[in-house]
């Protein structure tokens, strides 16, 4: 825990002036590959025996709460009544509508690797949508190459119409997941976000775990929990997304950021859904067919060309609403 904070101060603060022990990077990188690429299997895990809103409202607002309370902490400035709207735009975009549909799609049965490959395409609705905005930027031939085989790699995974293909409402689910959070990131870019990255996320956390206890309230799921039937694997898999996905992978994610190349950090899109998959395989036993293995290199690949593309021009350091782009697609 003292490494996270320590990163995530770093992180926050100050750019690295010195070049980082080689170690500490591995680490940090070590850290966003597997924690972030377990995520979808702790989510699993946790709405067997936890409500689906109550146990995201839980979460974001333990992350959302600590990492906001440590930046104020730090000496971060108060955010404005109009940031507060902003973030809780955002919330709903990024932590409300984005987690509840995954979540749920889960909670219905859909492999937690599956549902880390359909979040990886990602990418594919953030060029379509900046395409398709007044002015966009038309994309290169690499990411029309890296469209057309990620469209091919998801309809090969859900493989409609087939008795042994993934569940179409549940793949649904999780692609309109993914369109939700690239419409949440791009209007959260240009919304007035704080600069602090730490009170920017934080806020928007918070303000996303509300309107879960809101949703949590008003669906019925308060009112029908019974504590005695959840499982310490749930309690676990809870606390683990609280602290270690949105709290510590982060802050190693956010330290990344200021002493690499953002090219580098990004390949944690390409190697979270393999992990996923394997995890989901190896401690949940998810199948692991042929099919899938071939539809997930085709996505991964996919993913590889877009994100190539889209990151060709990037330097060294990059502007910090960039790097919350990318932190909010996994916290």
């Amino acid at each position: 825990m003292a490494y996270a904070v320590h990163l995530l101060c770093i992180g926050v603060s100050m750019p690295s002036a010195s070049q980082p022990a080689r170690w500490l990077v591995l680490l940090a990188f070590a850290t966003i590959y597997l924690i972030w690429g377990s995520t979808y299997l702790a989510i699993a895990f946790a709405v067997e025996t936890l409500p689906v809103f109550l146990m995201s409202a839980v979460r974001f607002l333990l992350a959302g709460g600590l990492v906001l309370a440590w930046s104020l902490g730090r000496g971060a400035p108060l955010p404005t009544r109009a940031q507060w709207r902003s973030a809780s735009i955002a919330g709903l975009l990024l932590f409300v509508l984005n987690n509840s549909l995954l979540v749920g799609a889960e909670h219905g049965g859909l492999p937690s690797g599956i549902a880390a490959l359909l979040i990886a395409t990602t990418p594919m609705w953030i060029v379509l949508l900046n395409w398709l905005r007044p002015g966009g930027e038309r994309p290169g031939i690499s990411v029309f190459a890296g469209l057309a085989l990620g469209t091919f790699g998801i309809v090969l995974l859900v493989n409609p119409g087939n008795a042994v293909g993934v569940d179409p409402i549940g793949a649904l689910m999780v692609i309109a997941a993914a369109l939700c959070w690239s419409v949440g990131s791009m209007y959260a870019r240009g919304a007035g976000l704080p600069s602090n990255t730490g009170v920017s996320i934080g806020m928007q956390l918070l303000t996303g775990g509300v309107m879960q206890a809101v949703l949590a309230i008003v669906s019925g799921e308060v009112a029908q929990f019974d504590p005695s039937k959840v499982t310490l694997l749930s309690i676990a898999s809870l606390t683990y997304l609280g602290v270690m996905s949105s709290i510590i992978a982060f802050a190693a994610f956010t330290w990344l950021m200021r002493v690499t190349s953002p090219a580098r950090v990004a390949t944690y899109a390409y190697v979270n859904p393999v992990v996923a998959v394997f995890l989901g395989w190896a401690l949940n036993n998810e199948p692991l067919e042929p099919r899938t293995l071939i539809a997930a290199a085709i996505i991964v690949f996919a993913v590889v060309l877009i994100t190539r593309e889209k990151r060709r021009a990037d330097v060294k350091r990059i502007p910090v609403s960039e790097a919350q782009d990318l932190a909010r697609e996994a916290a």
